[in-house]
């Protein structure tokens, strides 16, 4: 990878603040928390990430789809699924969202690795939103990517506790995709899609454990070969997580992090991360995991 010696572009999309009813489970609060975390520790470039284009989301999704949300068109029953409110704003934010990763994606292409503070909205799939999630930003960036030739194979690597059912979906019958799913077995969705390998765990898991786990099936994405990956760093496997079930330590996520961070770092191909969930109470626990998330990458990218 080349070397960085100036400080990494970061994207966030918190600017577009969505108002949600008293009680609502969407931890909207926590991206303005990380935002300030990464503005005040000064080790990011820290830019607004811009809105993408209906035609660049539309690479991953029905095209209909696209439009019906974009207008408010869509079913009740559909954003139910999504299970966020409509609204203009809402709008903006997801195509902020995907805005974000293409920018990282191009980033990554350019000095090697690129992040973004929101994004793996991992959810969705080509006709749907599910989850929180509207637009699935890691397939549109993979697409935007392989349109303008820049890459043919990639990997993603999801550790959200959530299986990242969207992405198997869209990828699944993708030679040049390579989906990792590492997931709680009995959480959220409960009909599972089929990754390209899927790794379901237990209720409880603990930090060794999971990070044997995590040991056996990391070189698997590498080993793929791709010329791009995507990481979904959720940090929902918090034990502290009202949405997990796993009994994550932050020393335990933050071990994981490193663990594809430096696997990554050996293999050379560009590097994209993005935030996925986090559902911790008080959810500063989830900020504050987000944010180790961020060091830790830059800890291990930008000093080299």
């Amino acid at each position: 990878m080349e070397k960085n010696t100036s400080r990494p572009r970061i994207f966030s999309t918190d600017q577009y603040k969505i108002t949600l009813p008293e009680g609502h489970k969407f931890p909207v609060l926590k991206y303005g928390m990380l935002r300030q975390i990464v503005e005040k520790e000064g080790l990011f470039q820290l830019e607004q990430s811009p809105l993408a284009d209906p035609e660049t989301v539309s690479l991953a999704h029905d095209p209909d789809y696209v439009a019906q949300f974009v207008t408010g068109t869509l079913p009740p029953a559909a954003m139910r699924r999504i299970g966020l409110p409509w609204s203009e704003v809402f709008v903006n934010r997801a195509f902020a969202s995907v805005g974000g990763t293409v920018s990282a994606a191009v980033a990554a292409l350019e000095h090697g690795w690129g992040a973004t503070l929101g994004g793996g909205t991992h959810h969705a799939f080509r006709s749907e939103g599910a989850g929180f999630c509207v637009f699935n930003d890691i397939a549109v960036a993979i697409q935007f990517l392989r349109k303008r030739d820049l890459i043919r194979r990639a990997a993603v690597i999801d550790l959200d506790v959530h299986q990242g059912d969207g992405t198997a979906e869209i990828f699944q019958d993708d030679p040049d995709v390579f989906t990792l799913s590492i997931h709680g077995a009995s959480n959220f969705p409960f009909r599972k899609k089929k990754s390209r390998l899927d790794v379901p765990l237990p209720d409880g898991i603990e930090d060794a454990a999971y990070l044997r786990h995590l040991d056996e099936v990391l070189p698997a994405a590498f080993g793929f070969r791709p010329d791009i990956v995507f990481y979904q760093s959720g940090v929902d496997p918090l034990a502290s997580d009202v949405l997990g079930r796993l009994s994550l330590t932050h020393e335990g996520l933050t071990a994981r992090d490193r663990k594809v961070f430096s696997a990554a770092l050996s293999f050379g191909a560009p590097f994209v991360l993005t935030s996925g969930g986090g559902y911790s109470r008080p959810i500063e626990r989830s900020a504050e995991a987000h944010a180790n998330t961020y060091r830790t990458a830059w800890e291990i990218f930008a000093r080299v």
